[in-house]
């Protein structure tokens, strides 16, 4: 039998459905392959082998009974370490709420669940999201499968390591500021963040509210467009949550075309800053969507040159709003608690002890741009600051269907390349923090390999809000034609762990 890790997610799911192969075998299939490759990777944090055995079981008992099978039907997925998970330990990268086994699920793990989709585990991430490299979990650092000694993105390095090292076909990430479109581009994923709103964020871990966005993580455009129609669509548990039904995805990725659209390649997305092997990969593909018959533009919107500075306030402002509630006195970590401190000292005992450096570094910054005196300077200048880049998106969708750009600027860096420079990591989310400060949809897709490196570069394809179909129909164009050029799948190229 073919090796079962290395199909994709729609594959798995149609061998699943036709009993050639059974979800039990398909979950030991993963479940030893992660046994094999994630001591040296360490995409995860938990592994839940009883109940993704329990749950393959229970696909091949629905089959065996000859009911209907949804679309991802005993296909293995990792999720985040972000999301509640009943009976499973949720840490969030951090020791604060390290042993913390949450009563309930989230509304993405619900869905999972309904869909009959198998969980493998949780996954390893930067500490409550904050970081672009998985460096700063407070369980040590995940690999690139591609070069163990770099990044794999963050904050969720531990989904997009996973699914490039097939010890999963799929994967939950959030991101906030990039935190999946990120991880995508530089292992050679699929990431997508949907419209803000477009998945439910009930049981996701805060980090930043009016940012944080959960979305689908995969090797396939098509993939991650099943994935993100499992997952999406109104929760009336989340107040945030758009009362619309989810594009139409699915339809969108298996018929990829480009020929008419208006596509604008973002001006300020290029320049000092930007590894020269990223902007060729770029560019290339930009012609490549030419030849597809698409009519390409430049595109200038002024305003995302401010972006960056605008979410570092924004988002820590909004994170020591959020993290306020880990206090030592409802659920996880408590020090101090030895009748001799009060409790306002165990309170700052738990959070000094609980907390990593770049938590607390953003905690104090949120803290300090919301206090007093400086709200309006700091907070509400940024605020100011994301209208403009709202109006700046309106006003290129007004000439054009959708805005392309490179992921990142860089390919992955060493791990502790940037470690001691939080700026220079920042700087990682550049191109991806203007859609999450206006909202709207993105992707990342794969569009070769730097010649400086040989690793993997991303392209970003942004859509205006509630059209995140456009982005499944210009990703899996330019995955075929891509495909059809190298003769194979970009991952096929990645060193053998």
């Amino acid at each position: 039998m073919a090796d079962l890790t290395r199909l994709t997610a729609a594959e798995t799911a149609e061998r699943i459905a036709s009993g050639d192969v059974t979800a039990v075998e398909v979950a030991e299939a993963h479940l030893a392959r992660i046994d094999a490759v994630d001591e040296k990777v360490h995409a995860f944090l938990y592994v839940d082998r009883e109940g993704a055995l329990a749950k393959a079981r229970e696909v091949d008992e629905k089959r065996a009974r000859g009911e209907r099978l949804g679309p991802l039907a005993g296909v293995p997925v990792a999720v985040k370490d972000l999301f509640t998970t009943e009976g499973v330990p949720t840490t969030v990268g951090s020791k604060i709420l390290e042993g913390w086994i949450p009563p309930y699920d989230a509304t993405v793990v619900r869905r999972l669940k309904e869909a009959d989709v198998v969980i493998l585990g949780k996954t390893n991430m930067d500490e409550f999201a904050m970081g672009s490299s998985t460096e700063n979990s407070a369980y040590g650092p995940t690999g690139n499968p591609w070069d163990l000694t770099r990044i794999p993105g963050g904050s969720g390095g531990g989904s997009s390591a996973a699914v490039t090292a097939y010890e999963a076909p799929l994967a939950i990430g959030t991101d906030t500021g990039g935190s999946i479109r990120q991880p995508a581009a530089v292992t050679g994923t699929v990431g997508v963040k949907p419209t803000y709103g477009g998945v439910s964020r009930y049981g996701m871990v805060a980090f930043s509210s009016s940012l944080d966005q959960a979305g689908p993580c995969a090797r396939t455009v098509l993939d991650a467009a099943l994935l993100h129609s499992v997952i999406g669509g109104h929760d009336e548990l989340d107040s945030t949550s758009i009362e619309q039904p989810v594009p139409d995805v699915v339809t969108a990725a298996r018929n990829g075309d480009v020929a008419g659209l208006r596509v604008g390649v973002v001006k300020e997305f290029r320049g000092e800053g930007y590894q020269a092997g990223v902007l060729q990969r770029v560019d290339e593909t930009v012609e490549l969507l030419r030849e597809l018959g698409a009519e390409v533009v430049e595109v200038s919107c002024p305003s995302f040159t401010k972006a960056l500075a605008a979410y570092y306030l924004i988002a820590p402002s909004e994170c020591s709003s959020n993290l306020a509630r880990f206090d030592a006195m409802r659920y996880g970590l408590r020090v101090g608690d030895d009748g001799t401190h009060s409790a306002e000292e165990v309170t700052a005992l738990t959070r000094e002890a609980g907390f990593g450096d770049e938590v607390k570094r953003r905690v104090m910054l949120g803290t300090y741009a919301l206090s007093s005196g400086y709200y309006d300077a700091y907070y509400g200048s940024a605020q100011k600051v994301r209208t403009l880049i709202t109006r700046d998106f309106e006003r290129a969708f007004g000439e054009v269907d959708v805005l392309v750009s490179p992921t990142t600027p860089t390919t992955a860096f060493p791990i502790g390349e940037r470690a001691d420079d939080p700026m220079a990591m920042y700087l990682a989310d550049l191109c991806t923090i203007p859609s999450n400060l206006a909202g709207n949809a993105a992707m990342s897709v794969p569009c070769g390999l730097a010649p400086e490196d040989g690793l993997p570069v991303g392209l970003q394809i942004v859509a205006p809000a509630m059209a995140d179909d456009r982005l499944y129909r210009v990703g899996a164009a330019l995955e075929a034609a891509h495909q059809a050029r190298w003769g194979h799948p970009l991952l096929e190229e990645a060193p053998s762990l």
